[in-house]
């Protein structure tokens, strides 16, 4: 398949793109090109596919259950009931519906952590996006949970072999707080020896915080740090609760760090998210939404302006994280982390991108684009979705939405029933 995308805006200039099979192969103005499709881009700006570093998939079916508790409290009373009655239909269904409101707000790439491995990918798939799925473990310190979560992510291997190059497989323990210090050691070796990522929560809470000094005398990242975890390979989200000295261990060892605004304002698990210091220190800070049942959103656009008013208000500087800087870790600071050639358009790069319809108010005037896009704009502008050089929406419509829109609330219904 090839694209011709004709007289769209890219970086300020309008120019053409030309896609052949799943990779950009040239961005030239007047380009003497034939395609099998061709989009007329007047009227409408190019982004890269953004790049939502962590999710909770299926979680979009919980969207407005428990709100406005304690993360404490929501998991407890609300978000771990209600998983332990999820059925692998359920989470097709649940992944099909945050994929929908993905791809319809520019999202094309997505780091999910979440049980039922086959039903997510499954879903992936047939949506058309990418994804880097991080199988969820627990063992909440018992030895026989502990060898069931590792026979289940070896299972997982022969599982990934079913499914294409977009979806990739990582591992995924939940947190210090569910998974002991055996189970995480024995997931850095299984990493160490498979070129996996490793996802899990960290430092998220002040409470968690202080429990772990409690239970293990000493803090989260340090605790990591004690039982060889940190390395390029973990990609750890929130990070809210760290001190100078635990950034620059992240740093020293090439951690990541996804931050969650909308998600950690919404449980108000703290608002000062130490971006400049870690960026500073050179630690990789991409942007997530967390689950639709702690954030309600999915929109990365929305993500992004509120990681960049957040770091002004807590700082009192208007100067702090720029609108280019959140467009960043949306785009190449999660393509960064997730070791895959997305979140550029450029020769050479995998064809993940987005055109923007400029023809609404929120780009009225455009006298600076990502401004317009990060502080005016919501995940409503986007237009045409491309992932892996075919086009998943255009028009604002993607093939087959009102099914599932229709299944899925039938689906969540049903679960909270039982």
């Amino acid at each position: 398949m090839s694209i011709l995308i004709k007289n769209v805006l890219l970086q300020q200039e309008t120019t053409d793109i030309y896609i052949e099979g799943n990779t950009i192969q040239k961005t030239e103005k007047n380009l003497a090109r034939t395609a099998q499709k061709i989009i007329d881009g007047k009227g409408k700006a190019v982004i890269p596919g953004l790049i939502n570093s962590h999710s909770h998939a299926a979680m979009s079916l919980a969207r407005g259950y428990g709100d406005d508790i304690p993360l404490e409290q929501w998991l407890n009373e609300r978000i771990w009931p209600y998983e332990a009655k999820l059925t692998p239909e359920d989470v097709y269904w649940g992944v099909k519906l945050a994929c929908l409101e993905m791809i319809k707000s520019g999202t094309t790439c997505f780091f999910d952590m979440y049980t039922f491995f086959e039903s997510t990918a499954k879903a992936v798939e047939e949506m058309g996006m990418r994804a880097v799925l991080a199988a969820t473990m627990f063992d909440y310190f018992d030895e026989k949970q502990s060898q069931a979560a590792k026979q289940e992510m070896m299972d997982y291997f022969e599982k990934k072999e079913k499914y294409s190059d977009r979806i990739s497989l990582a591992l995924g323990p939940h947190a210090i707080y569910t998974v002991s210090a055996e189970l995480l050691r024995w997931t850095n070796d299984l990493a160490q020896e498979k070129d996996l990522l490793i996802h899990l929560h960290l430092a998220e809470t002040k409470t968690e915080y202080n429990n772990a000094v409690q239970q293990f005398g000493t803090s989260p990242v340090r605790y990591l740090h004690k039982h060889g975890l940190l390395s390029p390979r973990l990609i750890i989200a929130h990070g809210v609760w760290l001190d100078e000295e635990e950034i620059r261990l992240l740093a020293d060892h090439g951690v990541n760090v996804v931050h969650n605004p909308n998600s950690n304002l919404k449980i108000a698990s703290g608002y000062q998210f130490k971006y400049k210091e870690m960026k500073a220190a050179g630690i990789t800070v991409g942007l997530g939404t967390d689950g639709c049942a702690s954030s309600n959103s999915l929109d990365m656009i929305e993500t992004m302006k509120t990681a960049a008013l957040m770091q002004k208000a807590w700082r009192f500087d208007a100067t702090a994280m720029p609108a280019e800087e959140a467009f960043d870790c949306a785009t190449v600071n999660g393509a960064k982390m997730l070791q895959l050639n997305i979140g550029k358009i450029a020769p050479g790069y995998l064809a993940d991108l987005c055109l923007v319809d400029l023809n609404i108010p929120a780009f009225t005037p455009n006298f600076n684009f990502l401004s317009n896009l990060v502080y005016a704009a919501n995940g409503s502008c986007i237009d045409t979705v491309i992932c892996d050089g075919k086009v998943l929406m255009e028009n604002k419509y993607v093939p087959g939405e009102e099914e599932i829109i229709q299944k899925a609330a039938a689906v969540a219904y049903a679960l909270m029933k039982r």
